[in-house]
């Protein structure tokens, strides 16, 4: 079954222990209803750099990573089904859908 590749962007940071344990919560909730679509469940990224044309920006880009996921799906449509019920949707954050292309 084909793979792909979940990049979270946006969202927000837990404002306290609590809130996290709450938000951490959606994830597992939402990566047990996966089940065995979950082949990595990842993890959050940090502060990101854009490497172009030799030069060096500590900016993320136009739009930074905030995570990622791989996940197995029928297609990439299958793929863009499950992420729907992210929780990163809760926070205005989005998820980037790309499959994984085995060389």
């Amino acid at each position: 079954m084909p793979k792909f590749l979940y990049v979270y962007h946006g969202g927000s940071k837990p404002q306290s222990p609590e809130e996290g344990e709450k938000v951490m919560a959606k994830w597992y909730a939402w990566f047990e209803k996966l089940g065995a679509a979950v082949v990595d469940g990842g993890n959050p990224v940090g502060l990101s750099n854009t490497v172009c044309g030799g030069s060096v920006a500590d900016n993320g880009g136009a739009n930074p990573a905030s995570g990622y996921s791989i996940i197995s799906a029928e297609n990439i449509d299958d793929a863009a089904e499950k992420a729907k019920g992210c929780p990163i949707h809760d926070n205005g954050g989005s998820v980037e859908v790309a499959e994984i292309i085995e060389m």
